[in-house]
């Protein structure tokens, strides 16, 4: 599961020390806070949103050299 705070009165809820490491969040950096329905997420607000994305997906098999493929055999069957 994942971890727990508590909300102070202030609205303030701490951040566990291991996921402030791994995540490099440190005092002044700037969170963003995103709702999905109910679940609230919260993610340290980067520069360059799109150098930060790079890498995110697999390098395995592209499913658009898949579709391309597939397009490919479908065109040759006509």
């Amino acid at each position: 599961m994942g971890k727990a705070s508590k909300v102070t009165v202030k609205g303030q809820v701490l951040i566990p020390g291991d996921i402030r490491k791994r995540h490099h969040i440190e005092p002044g950096t700037e969170v963003r806070f995103v709702e999905y329905g109910d679940i609230i997420c919260i993610a340290p607000v980067v520069a360059d949103p799109v150098a930060a994305a790079w890498g995110m997906l697999p390098a395995g098999p592209s499913l658009a050299d898949a579709l391309l493929e597939e397009r490919k055999r479908d065109k040759a069957c006509e």
